[in-house]
C-alpha cells in the first residue's frame, strides 16, 4: 500500500519520507487565541445557556494613552512639567530682576552772582595771577578733582560705590573743566553721561528755550563774544562725598571750587584775570544707572563772579574781566508767594573767602 508522498519542499530536515513527523504536535500560545476571530464555548457553556457552539468574537478596544505610554516616557513628562513650573515660580519671585531706573527731570538750580567790590584785578602773566591766594594750593584739571576712599554701604558694594564717584567726576570734568565746553564748544561729552530722559532735558536748556533749567545749571561756559581762556588749565579745589539715600539710591555730592583765567579775546596782550564759580552738585544713582553709566543730576547751586549783577547767567556766564566794575544793584524784587515767577538772579558782595569751600 503506498504511503502519502512527502510535501514538495521534501521532510525535516531535507529528507524525503517523514513518516509520522508531520502528525508532529502543534503549540497555540495565548496570543494566538485571543486574536482568533472565532470563540468557541465550552461543553458546559453550551448546556447552560444553549446556544450554538461559537461565536464571533468582538475586537479589542484600543489600550488607553496611560496603558500605551511606557513608565520611563510619563517619568520623563512629569520631570518636565515639574521643571516647567519652577521656572515660572522662579521667575515670577526672582531677587535679581532687571533694576528700575530712577525717575530724572530737570535739576533743581540757584546761582548767585557775585559782585566785586571795585576794580577787577589782571595780570599779563597767568602764573602771577594763580601764585596769589589760596588758588595756588588748588589741583590742575582733572587732577584737583581727588576722590574719597570707596567703601561699600548697605545695599551698594565697594565696586558700585566706586563707579559711582568715578561717574561723578567724569561729569564734573567734562562740565566744567573741558575747555571746548567752556567756550561754547562740542556738548557731547555732557550729554553722553546723562540718561534719556535728561538728555531730552539737556537739550532744551542748551537751546536757551528757557524755563526753570538753565545751561549754566548742566556745565560751566562763557560767552564766548566776550571772553576766552588765558589758560585752558583750570585750577580746581573740593571733595566728593557719598551717602545711601535709600536701598536702591545712591547719592553723591560733589563740593568744587573751580577757578578760570579769562581774557578778552580783543587783544592777545590783554591781561587775564580770575572767575570762581563755587558749584554744590548732588548725584543720584541706581542700579541701572549703575549699569549703564548714566548720572542723574539732581541739584546744582552756583556762585560766580565776578560777575555783574544784572547780567543773565542763564545760558553763559558773563564775567567781569580785569579792569572792569560794575556798580551793586540788588536785583529786582521777588514775591515769595508768586510760584510762577521767573526764576531770580540772587547777587552777592565778592569777598576773597567767598568761593572757599570751608
Amino acid at each position: 500500500m503506498a504511503g502519502r508522498p512527502d510535501p514538495p519542499e521534501g521532510g525535516p530536515g531535507g529528507s524525503s519520507g517523514a513518516g509520522d513527523e508531520e502528525y508532529r504536535s502543534i503549540v497555540f500560545d495565548d496570543s494566538f487565541v485571543s486574536s482568533a476571530r472565532l470563540q468557541e464555548y465550552s461543553a458546559e457553556q453550551r448546556l447552560v445557556d444553549h446556544t450554538v457552539a461559537v461565536r464571533d468574537r468582538a475586537p479589542e478596544q484600543p489600550l488607553g494613552i496611560v496603558r500605551t505610554v511606557p513608565k520611563q516616557g510619563l517619568a520623563l513628562a512629569m520631570i518636565i512639567l515639574l521643571a516647567f513650573a519652577a521656572a515660572i515660580y522662579l521667575g515670577a519671585n526672582n531677587p535679581y530682576q532687571s533694576p528700575r531706573s530712577l525717575a530724572a527731570g530737570r535739576p533743581a538750580g540757584s546761582t548767585v552772582a557775585l559782585v566785586p567790590d571795585g576794580e577787577v584785578p589782571g595780570e599779563i602773566d597767568v602764573e602771577l595771577l594763580y601764585g596769589t591766594g589760596p588758588v595756588r594750593e588748588f589741583g590742575v584739571g582733572p587732577g584737583g578733582l581727588e576722590l574719597p576712599d570707596p567703601k561699600s554701604t548697605t545695599h551698594f558694594s565697594r565696586e558700585q560705590v566706586l563707579t559711582a564717584l568715578t561717574l561723578a567726576k567724569e561729569y564734573l570734568t567734562a562740565s566744567a573743566l573741558n575747555p571746548d565746553v567752556l567756550v561754547g564748544g562740542s556738548l557731547s561729552e555732557v550729554r553722553e553721561l546723562l540718561g534719556v530722559e535728561q538728555q531730552d532735558q539737556f537739550d532744551v536748556a542748551m537751546d536757551g528755550e528757557g524755563g526753570p533749567s538753565w545751561a549754566t545749571d548742566w556745565l560751566v561756559r562763557f560767552d564766548r563774544e566776550r571772553v576766552e581762556m588765558a589758560d585752558p588749565h583750570v585750577r580746581v579745589d573740593g571733595v566728593f562725598t557719598f551717602t545711601e539715600a535709600t536701598d536702591d539710591m545712591l547719592e553723591i555730592a560733589g563740593h568744587h571750587v573751580f577757578v578760570y583765567a579769562l581774557r578778552s579775546p580783543e587783544s592777545m596782550g590783554a591781561p587775564a584775570s580770575l572767575f570762581g564759580v563755587r558749584r554744590e552738585v548732588r548725584f543720584q544713582f541706581g542700579k541701572e544707572e549703575l549699569r549703564d553709566r548714566n548720572v542723574v543730576l539732581r541739584q546744582v547751586d552756583t556762585l560766580a563772579g565776578p560777575m555783574a549783577c544784572e547780567a543773565d547767567p542763564a545760558d553763559a556766564f558773563a564775567p567781569l574781566l580785569a579792569g572792569e566794575t560794575t556798580s551793586q544793584r540788588l536785583a529786582g524784587g521777588i514775591d515769595p508767594l508768586t510760584a510762577e515767577q521767573d526764576r531770580p538772579v540772587l547777587c552777592a558782595t565778592l569777598t576773597p573767602g567767598q568761593l572757599n569751600v570751608t
